[in-house]
């Protein structure tokens, strides 16, 4: 792609995709690359990111994502799991990253560091799983965003079984919260001659002087 408008008027939610077109493994790598550069709140990456090719773990996660048959014709499926709650082991395995990659100790953000654990730990329950969802999502934006520069189709899939994915995932401090199939769209997907639809940016955006 020459620019991210025409990125983004390429891309739609592909319904079906050719399995005999693999993604180039690099094309993966930078999608990937992208996602781990995404902002997040307070640095703490909320969230983690399962490559899924295997074509019989495939089959198994679609028949919890209602036959979608994305998931399983894609070529690689991106699983996106949020933490499912804040520790302070959590909290401090970001920090001490922050802290070795830059060399030094910076008293400002050790006191940071502190007020995150005597705050985001007691937060309730699903507050603080809203929130790491909620982080999830944005890593989640640009990796949609990241696939459509690389011409790669990304459909973002919310109807599935999350507890059935994260049985077969053997996960038990994570919630899956969305399934993202990247490949190459069929040249007989319904959706492809489709006009994208979309509000008007005088109807979206309001701007204040």
């Amino acid at each position: 792609m020459t620019s991210l408008r025409e990125a983004m008027e390429w891309r739609y939610a592909t319904k079906k995709m050719d399995p005999s077109k693999p993604v180039d493994q690099k094309k993966v790598d930078r999608i990937l690359e992208a996602i781990r550069l995404t902002p997040s709140s307070s640095g703490l990456q909320p969230y983690h990111i399962f490559v899924i090719s295997d074509k019989t773990l495939q089959a198994k996660i679609m028949l919890s994502a209602r036959n979608q048959s994305q998931v399983v014709d894609c070529s690689h499926l991106l699983v996106f799991a949020a933490w499912d709650k804040y520790t302070n082991r959590r909290i401090d395995d970001a920090y001490d990253l922050i802290h070795n990659e830059r060399g030094y100790v910076k008293p400002e953000l050790e006191k940071y560091r502190e007020s995150l654990k005597k705050r985001l730990p007691y937060m309730p329950p699903q507050v603080q799983s809203s929130h790491t969802a909620k982080q999830t999502y944005i890593a989640a934006g640009t990796a949609m965003i990241a696939a459509a520069m690389e011409s790669v189709d990304a459909t973002p899939i919310e109807g599935f079984d999350p507890k059935d994915v994260e049985t077969i995932l053997g996960l038990t401090d994570h919630k899956v919260v969305l399934l993202m199939p990247l490949g190459h769209r069929d040249d007989n997907d319904w959706m492809l001659k489709e006009k994208k639809v979309r509000k008007s940016l005088e109807s979206l955006v309001t701007v204040i002087k």
